[in-house]
């Protein structure tokens, strides 16, 4: 939801989230007016009565704690999550979670029902509710609907294996525009329908039960205002220079990752491990900032993730570490905004090393707060941003002797080189902001 609850004494309030969707479609449910249905982020208990927040009408959706475990830990993050990110992790099929998933999507459906007016538009977002398009095309099929995935689309290969493939794609289908990160993603998508279902036609218009459905990429991109106007603020140029001071000159390289093992967090650290082992730089000339912001603590496969990034990271400082200066520095935990810039700003290198992702937009961030243009950023291959992003240093992020490479090749880049690279990233990233994202979308949507 577009809000959290805060606690106030003994009392609970509502105050607006922070987060890149809320910062693009609020503004527009404020001005045309609106709803917004979602999760209130509590179990066991009756969800919130509605209620209007900034003028939006939010509608809160309950889940009870079994729905948690088994449509949420469960089918959304054991099944789809793997799948969907080439099968790193080998995904889990099981009917008792596929069953809640189907509940809990209708649960939604039925909300989106009830707020939506004659004629209204519908934006569905992502892979937890993939199945709400066909739903609700059956209760309001008046509604003009619009879906979009945050995360990738497999190739039809991998995602044959999931027991439930033409269910989930004949859901998404009841969309009027189904959108994704890249093009990429959009024609395997379009390859899937055709394959498993009566879609029929191009990957960018297909055709099923008679209605037309467009395919596209979205890409999604971040508030370029804000991002650059908080790496101008004073303070955050304060903090930046306190920061860069506290590692006594050495180069930095930094990394922001939710701690999930799509990131490639181990792969990058032995890297880095790597680096330091050829003896060209030690740990009084370099220094690797890793903030892991925790996610899914629950799940059995983070908490082993966990287990093994802080043995790394024990091992490196304990085989590397030099007189006082320790090569790594692991912050487990998530910054507030303008101390996350004020790092950004410091930071010499940044490190986005994903096996997979939809986009990822810390890779946008570092760019669009590097306002003296300088700053190398080291991206994978398998992120969405690459696409974009190609004045990037781009790498295998399975390859530990081609991180290591890169991570010294960043480290020695010429300033000039520095800034001919950053001035086109930043033009890039500039070009298309998440309110041109969220418009562009919504455009489609409405052309019919």
């Amino acid at each position: 939801m577009p809000v959290r609850r805060v606690k106030k004494g003994r009392a609970g309030d509502w105050e607006t989230s922070p987060g890149g969707l809320v910062t693009a479609l609020a503004p527009m449910l404020r001005e045309r007016g609106g709803g917004w249905v979602g999760w209130d982020g509590s179990t066991g208990r009756r969800a919130s009565v509605p209620f209007i927040h900034d003028t939006i009408r939010i509608r809160p959706v309950s889940l009870t704690g079994r729905e948690f475990e088994t449509f949420y830990a469960g089918f959304s993050n054991k099944t789809l999550w793997p799948l969907y990110h080439d099968s790193i992790r080998e995904p889990q099929f099981h009917r008792r979670w596929w069953w809640p998933y189907h509940d809990v999507n209708m649960r939604f459906a039925e909300a989106a029902a009830e707020v939506a007016g004659e004629g209204d538009l519908v934006w569905v977002h992502d892979y937890q509710l993939q199945l709400v398009p066909g739903m609700l095309r059956s209760l309001r099929p008046d509604a003009r609907i619009g879906f979009f995935l945050h995360i990738p689309f497999p190739p039809e290969e991998l995602f044959a294996k999931i027991p439930w493939r033409a269910q989930i794609l004949e859901a998404m289908l009841g969309a009027d525009v189904v959108g994704f990160q890249t093009r990429l993603a959009a024609r395997n998508f379009s390859r899937a329908a055709r394959r498993f279902t009566g879609a029929r036609g191009p990957d960018g218009l297909l055709r099923f039960r008679g209605r037309r459905v467009v395919v596209d990429a979205f890409p999604i991109s971040i508030d370029v205002e804000q991002y650059e106007g908080m790496a101008r603020d004073p303070d955050v140029a304060v903090e930046a220079e306190r920061f860069r001071s506290s590692m006594n000159g050495r180069r930095i390289m930094l990394c922001v990752d939710r701690l999930d093992y799509t990131k490639g967090i181990d792969i990058r650290l032995r890297a880095f491990d790597e680096l330091l082992s050829r003896g060209r730089y030690t740990a009084e000339d370099c220094v690797l900032i890793q903030i892991a912001v925790p996610t899914r603590e629950s799940v059995e496969d983070y908490a082993e993730l966990r287990d093994n990034v802080e043995r790394l990271v024990g091992r490196i400082n304990g085989t590397h570490s030099v007189k006082q200066h320790i090569p790594v520095h692991y912050v487990y935990g998530g910054l507030p905004t303008a101390e996350l810039v004020s790092r950004y700003c410091a930071a010499d290198v940044m490190m986005v090393t994903p096996f997979r992702d939809g986009m990822n937009l810390v890779a946008k961030e570092y760019c669009t707060t590097r306002i003296r243009g300088d700053g190398v950023l080291v991206l994978s291959e398998f992120a969405g941003a690459a696409l974009e992003l190609k004045q990037a240093l781009l790498v295998n992020p399975f390859d530990v002797d081609g991180l290591a490479g890169a991570m010294e090749e960043a480290l020695e880049m010429p300033r000039a080189e520095q800034k001919r690279r950053m001035t086109s990233l930043r033009r890039a990233v500039r070009a298309r902001s998440v309110h041109d994202w969220a418009d562009g979308f919504i455009s489609r949507l409405r052309e019919g």
